[in-house]
C-alpha cells in the first residue's frame, strides 16, 4: 500500500532550511578539513605542488632577503588554519544547536552540561517510594548525585485539586506525581512557576495548571502512565514517576476504638489514634515498571512523608512490599521529623518502624535514619500550639526491631521543620556506599565523589 505524500521534505532534509545558523558552521568546519590534510599534503608531497611552494619561497625571499628550503611552514600554516576552521566551525554549530535546546536564562556551558548529564548517568539506582511534599524534597537532592531515579506516588489522595479531578474525570490524583515531576525537571524553576500555578477565580478556582496539564495528558493518551510520561520527555526529567497502582484505591483507617474511616483526608484528620490502613479494594497491583526498577535497584527509600497516608499506602499495593523483601537492595526509612497531629501523636521513631512492622511484616527496613539536630525553640513553640512535636529516636528500641539506627543533622528550619534536601541526599548516598558489599563500593565512591567535585564547582 502507497504511503500518502505529506507535503513537507524528509526529516533529514530539514538541516537545508534557511536561517537555522547550522549550514554555514558546518560548512566552515568542513573546509577546516580540507585545510588539514592540504597542509598535510604540502608538507609531504611539496614536489608535487611546487607552484604553491615556489609561490610561497618567492613572497618570503622578497620579505626577508632568504627563501625556505621545504614546503614545511607552507603546510603548517595551511594545517593551523585549518584546525582553527573546524574548531570555530563545530563550536558555532554546536552552540546554535544547543541554545534552542536550554533554556535561555540559565546559560550553561556546553561542556558543563554534557559532563553533567552524562556522569549522572552513570549514578547509582535508586527508588524512592512515598508522597506529599517529603517524597519530592527528598528527589530535588538525589538528582544531583543520579539520574537513574524512580518515584512511587501514592494514589490515594482525595482532597483539593486532585480530589476534585479524581471525582470529576476519573483519573488518578495527580498531585503528589505533580510534585515529583517539577522535582526532578532539569528546568525546575521554569517548570515549578508552570505546573504550581494555581486558578483563583471561575470553574478553574482552586485547580492547579499542572495537574490539568497531567489530566489533559491523561485524557489524550487514554492512559495515565502514558500521560506522566509524555511530561517526562518534554521537561527532561532526571528520572521516572509511576504510580504505586494505576487502580483507583480508597485509603481506609481503623481507629483504636473500632471505628473505620474512608479516605486521605479523613484518616488525616481523624480524632483518635490510628491503628491500622488498609486499602480498598485491597487486590489492586503495582504496575510491572515499577516491579523492574525495585529489581535493578542499588537503594530503596521510604519517606519521608506522612507515615499512614504517603509511605504505607505504597506498602499495601500487593505485591510491592514483598518485591522489596526480594531484592537484594539494601531499604532505608526516612523517618518524619515532627509528629503528625491525628496520624502520629506521641509517635517515637521506634513507633513508625513498629508500624510499618505491623503492616508488612518483619525483615523489611534495614536502616531507619533520622534526625539528630535540635529544633528552635521559637518553631518548638509554634508547632506545638498545633499538636506536632519533634519525633524523639533511641537506637536500642529500633535496633531491638531489627534495623539499625542512624542520626544525622538533617533538620531545614527556615519558616518550617522539613528535611534539607541536601544534607538528606547526602547521607543517603554515605549509607548506600556502606552497605554496599565491598566487592561493588569502587564504582560507587567514585560516582560520589566525581559529583562532589561537580557540585562544589563555582
Amino acid at each position: 500500500m502507497k504511503k500518502k505524500a505529506s507535503g513537507f521534505p524528509p526529516n533529514n532534509m530539514k538541516w537545508l532550511y534557511p536561517n537555522l545558523g547550522v549550514k554555514r558552521w558546518f560548512l566552515l568546519a568542513t573546509i577546516g578539513i580540507f585545510l588539514f590534510a592540504a597542509g598535510f599534503s604540502v608538507m609531504n608531497y611539496g614536489v608535487a605542488l611546487g607552484y604553491i611552494e615556489l609561490q610561497f619561497r618567492e613572497t618570503i625571499y622578497h620579505l626577508t632577503g632568504s627563501a625556505p628550503q621545504t614546503a614545511v611552514p607552507v603546510g603548517i600554516i595551511i594545517s593551523v588554519l585549518g584546525v582553527i576552521a573546524i574548531i570555530v566551525g563545530f563550536k558555532r554549530m554546536l552552540n546554535s544547536i544547543i541554545s534552542v535546546l536550554l533554556p535561555d536564562d540559565e546559560e550553561p556551558k556546553i561542556v558543563d552540561v554534557m559532563y553533567t548529564r552524562q556522569h549522572l548517568r552513570r549514578g547509582p539506582k535508586i527508588v524512592v517510594i512515598g508522597g506529599g511534599t517529603g517524597l519530592s524534597a527528598l528527589l530535588r537532592g538525589l538528582k544531583e548525585y543520579t539520574n537513574n531515579l524512580t518515584a512511587i506516588v501514592t494514589v490515594a489522595d482525595d482532597g483539593g485539586s486532585s480530589g476534585k479531578l479524581r471525582h470529576e474525570m476519573g483519573i488518578l490524583p495527580p498531585g503528589d506525581i505533580r510534585n515529583c515531576l517539577v522535582a526532578l525537571a532539569d528546568t525546575e524553576n521554569i517548570m515549578e512557576n508552570l505546573f504550581s500555578y494555581r486558578f483563583e477565580t471561575g470553574t478553574l478556582k482552586g485547580h492547579s495548571l499542572g495537574n490539568l496539564l497531567i489530566a489533559g495528558l491523561s485524557d489524550t493518551f487514554g492512559d495515565f502512565q502514558k500521560g506522566i510520561e509524555s511530561v517526562g520527555k518534554v521537561f527532561s526529567l532526571r528520572g521516572n514517576v509511576y504510580p504505586s497502582t494505576l487502580e483507583q484505591v480508597v485509603l481506609a483507617a481503623e481507629l483504636t476504638d473500632g471505628t473505620v474511616i474512608k479516605g486521605e483526608t479523613a484518616a488525616r484528620n481523624a480524632k483518635g489514634r490510628i491503628k491500622r490502613v488498609f486499602l480498598e479494594p485491597s487486590e489492586c497491583h503495582p504496575i510491572s515498571k515499577a516491579l523492574n526498577a525495585l529489581e535493578e535497584a542499588d537503594l530503596v527509600v521510604l519517606g519521608p512523608g506522612s507515615l499512614y497516608t504517603s509511605v504505607l499506602p505504597n506498602l499495601l499495593v500487593k505485591g510491592l512490599s514483598d518485591k522489596i523483601r526480594e531484592v537484594k537492595a539494601p531499604c532505608v526509612y526516612v523517618c518524619n521529623i515532627m509528629t503528625e497531629p491525628g496520624e502520629t501523636d506521641d509517635y517515637q521513631v521506634s513507633d513508625h518502624l513498629q508500624a510499618i512492622i505491623d503492616h508488612c511484616g518483619t525483615g523489611f527496613v534495614d536502616v531507619v535514619l533520622a534526625n539528630s539536630q535540635r529544633v528552635p525553640q521559637e518553631l518548638l513553640e509554634r508547632y506545638a500550639d498545633e499538636g506536632s512535636f519533634p519525633v524523639v529516636g533511641e537506637a536500642r528500641s529500633v535496633e531491638w526491631l531489627g534495623a539499625k539506627y542512624v542520626e544525622r543533622d538533617l533538620l531545614q528550619a527556615e519558616g518550617t521543620i522539613r528535611h534539607d534536601s541536601e544534607r538528606l541526599a547526602r547521607e543517603l548516598i554515605r549509607l548506600l556506599f556502606r552497605l554496599k558489599p565491598m566487592g561493588e563500593r569502587i564504582a560507587l565512591v567514585d560516582s560520589y565523589l566525581l559529583n562532589q567535585k561537580l557540585r562544589e564547582k563555582p
